[in-house]
């Protein structure tokens, strides 16, 4: 490992210790650089998530040495469950050469937490309570070369240098703003709100989506934009949430908060999904997706997980994307370390944008087609109630939409889903 030459001085910053933060931590620690990964916040801390986690995000752990055992607290998934047009269909994620065929269930404050100290472990300086007020910037060159931030319970200002910084702080990335680079308007968002309920159902080991939301308080059932969950958490609790996306036509009316409720409202009452089993409160967050910031290299700046966009337009999942963009970073980053100089790095650099379009720009651009289509509450109520009932597309669609195929060698619906992904424009 590279020695630093000051405590605030390194050869990468990494700003953000979430999912995509902290996997770009490990890998560029592991290689032998000198990280320094800052949080604003102290762990454990919340994050609005869903808490399920598919076998893509699976293989990332794995790659990172993580123990997913039963014993660790980590609760496994066989499959998806999907409940919708009068149907209920379970399927098992797919056998497949590329990842593994279980997901995984686990709270983000202790899965955040969990994927840090990985990265300090593996000889990341993680400083936490840090508070990134913005960049440090070469007024000849533009180039980011450090950043200024408030450490502490105090607030002490400080500045920490690198030639190179991630910016892996999440939807907001002030950091980015800072450096011009603005939120793509052509790009769909969505919003996830959920919470937790106490629940027979809790250890349930398949994930349920529901693409139908029905409000059945009124005199007549309403259909709800976007579609639902429901995780068991292994731990007495169910995470229950909606996600919507802003191609739907009430998409700045309706108070989420509300739907969630009313949708709760039209479940079986022993589920337990009622307001007294409430374990905290309704949360929401952004969820940016389709690369809706780029470019996602800079003037010394990367961009990995929801900084960059990378929610994943079909089923919003992003923390495979998180952690599979922080590899990628990494990996652009220790390639262009070990040039001999300032001009060849930076070829080495601007490779890192052409890797995520290559990697997901195709699927992305499949995935904003698709979103256009289901931001119709009536498209998904048809889609649902003619699909449900025909098993094998349903396959199909769930290797589409959790984008799980083996790249080469797999069956006729991988290379169907790979050849699309090929013609669609990598933007």
């Amino acid at each position: 490992m590279t020695e630093p030459l000051s405590e605030n001085t390194a050869d990468v910053i990494v700003v953000g210790a979430g999912p995509a933060g902290s996997t770009t931590a490990y890998h560029l620690a592991k290689a032998g650089l000198d990280v320094l990964l800052l949080e604003k916040t102290e762990f454990p801390r919340e994050k609005v998530c869903g808490d399920g986690l598919t076998p893509r995000a699976v293989k990332q752990l794995v790659a990172m040495g993580i123990d997913i055992s039963e014993e660790a607290g980590w609760l496994r998934n066989k499959g998806l469950r999907i409940i919708g047009g009068g149907s209920r269909l379970q399927l098992d994620w797919p056998d497949l050469a590329s990842f593994p065929n279980y997901g995984l269930v686990r709270k983000r404050d202790d899965f955040d937490e969990q994927l840090a100290r990985n990265a300090q472990k593996a000889g990341a300086r993680l400083y936490e309570r840090c508070n990134v007020s913005g960049p440090v910037v070469d007024d000849r060159t533009g180039r980011i070369t450090g950043v200024t931030a408030k450490l502490g319970e105090e607030k002490r200002e400080v500045t920490f240098h690198a030639p190179l910084v991630v910016a892996a702080d999440g939807n907001s990335t002030r950091l980015s703003l800072a450096m011009g680079l603005h939120r793509r308007e052509d790009r769909p968002m969505g919003v996830a709100v959920r919470t937790y309920f106490e629940s027979p159902r809790h250890e349930d080991d398949y994930l349920e989506s529901w693409l139908e939301l029905w409000d059945r308080r009124g005199a007549q059932d309403r259909l709800l934009p976007g579609y639902g969950w429901i995780f068991g958490m292994g731990d007495g609790t169910s995470n229950v949430g909606l996600g919507v996306l802003n191609t739907s036509a009430s998409f700045k009316e309706l108070d989420w908060r509300e739907i969630l409720k009313a949708w709760c409202a039209s479940m079986p009452e022993d589920w337990g999904y009622t307001p007294e089993n409430m374990t905290g409160p309704i949360r929401g967050a952004a969820l940016p997706m389709a690369f809706n910031r780029q470019p996602h290299y800079t003037k010394g700046l990367l961009l990995v997980g929801d900084a960059g966009g990378l929610v994943n337009p079909f089923n919003g999942e992003g923390i495979a994307y998180a952690m599979e963009s922080g590899q990628l970073a990494a990996d652009v980053v220790v390639q262009a370390h070990a040039r001999a100089t300032p001009a060849q790095r930076e070829i080495a650099l601007q490779r890192y944008p052409r890797v995520l379009k290559d990697t997901y720009g195709g699927y992305y651009s499949l995935g904003r087609a698709f979103v256009k289509l289901i931001g119709n509450p009536k498209v998904m109520q048809i889609a649902a109630q003619r699909g449900l009932t025909h098993p094998m597309l349903m396959k199909f669609t769930l290797k589409l939409l959790a984008n799980l195929t083996d790249p080469t060698g797999g069956d006729a619906m991988d290379r169907i889903i790979n050849g699309l992904s090929r013609v669609a424009p990598k933007a």
